[in-house]
């Protein structure tokens, strides 16, 4: 959205008004940081994969609406015109003829299957199936698309978290640089001192480079899942502020609980029972099939070297004509069309039936490997804080030390690297931790997303 500001103001020495023109950009999202529920909504509506599983899903009504009109009648309306040259039949006397003729003919019919072995019946079981297995489908897109967001969203916290950790030892480590400086100006410190800590900002000021360059990956990687604008910025919100649940869903009956919520399971069902109504409907050529019609026709004709001939109005009273009919069709032999279909619909329900027994399986393994990373990442995440709390008093205490002449620079710097992988190492544990209980809750019924 683009806001367009005109200020207006009154210059005294040119004795008139003078605007100003101030163009900015506002993007209603960006007013404020992205949490990850903001992302998981936007991303689930204008995903490009959701929406061609969308179009995907009219498909399938489309196809419920066709098995419907199947049970209507089918009416027919036909026009056909010709010229007869050289040897023909007379329409008149129905004899044979050499006259050059101008034939025409109008027809309307319409005509309704009695019996087709319930193979409509079968089709339209079929094609509502296939309905609730396309919405299935979209629902599991969006879960998808949702668990991807949620990864990647979760990754560019880990990079925004190590930018701020990276940025305050590099303040730390300048600060300790200009005291190196002005303790070597009195004698206290050598030129080596200060080489070790030149370089030692040197290197962190290239870590705060490297990591922003990591969350710009990711935040461009995040910009791709949602369909949101490249060119927009995107800023989502800190640490601190992030909108991850820690709390637990209950534990009783998750898998039943998840085995009936969840959309891939779902899909799975419903594609084995429109895989059992198309073999149902395999079977129905092996019947008869019975059909009924009517229709009215007529024509008109004239002979193209008579002048004179009955008016078009009087033939097509005159020639037209009403008819009924009732067609029985057995079927005898179609060279083994028919056996071949019945097996290989068959084939189809035997290959759902494997389907989703192998989802089931696999999400009762995804529900097993979510509850033991979550617990894992609990505890690594109690270790961590002790560990942090551990490696913060010693660099405290080897910066005092080395202010005091008792540690080297080297000793400074081995400190306060350790002190900065075990602050990522404990971000990272605890951004898995609640990545993990996120999903865990939803295998446990709570939805990533909300319509």
């Amino acid at each position: 959205m683009t806001l367009i500001v005109i200020l207006q103001y009154k210059n005294s020495k040119m004795k008139r008004l003078t605007y100003i023109l101030i163009i900015c950009s506002l993007n209603g999202y960006g007013l404020e940081p992205w949490t990850v529920d903001d992302c998981i909504q936007y991303a689930v509506t204008h995903n490009h994969e959701v929406r061609l599983q969308s179009i995907g899903f009219d498909d399938y009504k489309a196809e419920k609406v066709r098995a419907i009109g199947s049970f209507l009648p089918a009416a027919e309306g036909n026009i056909g015109g010709q010229y007869n040259f050289g040897r023909a039949i007379d329409p008149e006397t129905n004899t044979y003829t050499s006259v050059s003729t101008f034939y025409n003919s109008y027809g309307l019919s319409v005509g309704i299957p009695v019996f087709d072995g319930f193979q409509r019946y079968n089709n339209l079981r079929a094609a509502m199936a296939n309905v609730l297995m396309g919405k299935s489908k979209l629902m599991a897109q969006k879960d998808a698309t949702a668990q991807r967001v949620l990864e990647t969203y979760v990754l560019a916290l880990y990079y925004k978290g190590c930018i701020d950790i990276s940025t305050q030892k590099r303040a730390e480590s300048e600060m300790l640089l200009h005291q190196t400086k002005v303790m070597a100006e009195v004698g206290q410190k050598g030129e080596a001192d200060v080489a070790q800590m030149q370089a030692t900002y040197a290197a962190d000021d290239y870590e705060v480079i490297h990591q922003q360059g990591l969350y710009d990956s990711a935040i461009l990687t995040l910009k791709q899942l949602m369909n949101y604008p490249i060119d927009d910025i995107l800023e989502i919100a800190d640490c601190e502020e992030e909108s991850l649940e820690l709390n637990l869903a209950e534990d009783s009956g998750i898998y039943e609980r998840a085995k009936f919520l969840n959309p891939d399971i779902r899909q799975a069902e419903y594609n084995l029972q429109s895989a059992k109504f198309a073999y149902q409907s395999s079977k129905a050529a092996l019947f008869p099939s019975v059909s009924l019609g009517a229709g009215v026709s007529t024509t008109y004709y004239k002979q193209l070297n008579v002048s004179l001939a009955t008016s078009f109005g009087e033939q097509f009273r005159n020639n037209a004509g009403q008819y009924v009919y009732a067609s029985l069709s057995i079927p005898i032999f179609n060279r083994l069309n028919t056996l071949t279909n019945i097996r290989r619909q068959r084939n189809n329900v035997k290959r759902a039936e494997e389907e989703l027994e192998y989802r089931s399986n696999e999400l009762q393994r995804l529900i097993q490997e979510a509850i033991t990373d979550q617990e894992n990442s609990r505890k690594e995440t109690e270790k961590m804080k002790a560990k942090v709390e551990s490696d913060s008093i010693a660099s405290r205490l080897t910066i005092r030390k080395y202010e005091e002449g008792l540690a080297s620079s080297i000793d400074v710097q081995t400190q306060t690297v350790t002190l900065l992988q075990s602050k990522a190492q404990l971000l990272q544990c605890r951004l898995t931790y609640l990545y993990k209980t996120r999903i865990l809750n939803y295998y446990k019924g709570t939805p990533l997303w909300t319509e």
